[in-house]
């Protein structure tokens, strides 16, 4: 008979103009925290979540204006990285997460680890400048490579205020990437994806 793997459960962090809704699987390891790029939601890592069983404890978290997270009028990247470091802490198990960052949750990431004990940063993805619209972000996105069972992860809920919202990220980042770019390789092969998160750990 073989074990059953952990079950996903959802959470709320915060207070209503700040809340951050999330799902955990494990209760007992290293955190890994996973975040998503502008208009995806936490959705897009239960496939590898799913593969990491109960090697650690993973937490996939709505961004700001995501899924089931509230809008912020401004989405200052540290401000966001503080709330997610309480949050990390909150889950008491006391050790430093490895942050996984797709898209602009890659920018999350990074602001992280550069304030907070961090076990491990892996990002991809990451954007060259930010989309003019989202016309432009689901033209440049590649998901050719995606297989059918994981393309309902790839729904992306194109949004000009969200767009607004996150557009301070970005930093000096001005030059558009040319031609279509790498996009969500997570989900095209969520076990080998899942084996080097188990390296991190």
């Amino acid at each position: 008979m073989h074990p059953q793997p952990p079950r996903r459960t959802t959470h709320a962090h915060g207070t209503p103009k700040n809340l951050l809704v999330y799902d955990r699987w494990g209760r007992f390891g290293r955190p890994v925290v996973l975040l998503h790029g502008l208009f995806y939601d936490r959705t897009i890592w239960w496939p590898v979540a799913a593969e990491l069983g109960d090697a650690c404890s993973v937490v996939a978290v709505d961004l700001p204006g995501h899924g089931q997270s509230a809008a912020r009028g401004d989405n200052d990247l540290e401000a966001l990285a503080r709330d997610l470091a309480v949050l990390v802490r909150n889950l008491e198990l006391h050790r430093a997460p490895v942050l996984v960052g797709q898209g602009e949750g890659a920018l999350l990431a990074d602001a992280f680890a550069g304030s907070y004990a961090t076990r491990a940063v892996l990002t991809f993805d990451e954007p060259a400048a930010p989309p003019e619209s989202p016309e432009q972000h689901r033209a440049i996105a590649d998901l050719a490579g995606v297989p059918g069972p994981y393309r309902q992860f790839t729904e992306a809920r194109f949004d000009r205020s969200v767009l607004s919202s996150y557009r301070c990220w970005y930093g000096s980042r001005t030059q558009p990437r040319a031609g279509k770019r790498p996009c969500l390789p997570h989900l095209r092969a969520p076990a080998r994806f899942a084996a080097t998160l188990r390296n991190l750990i």
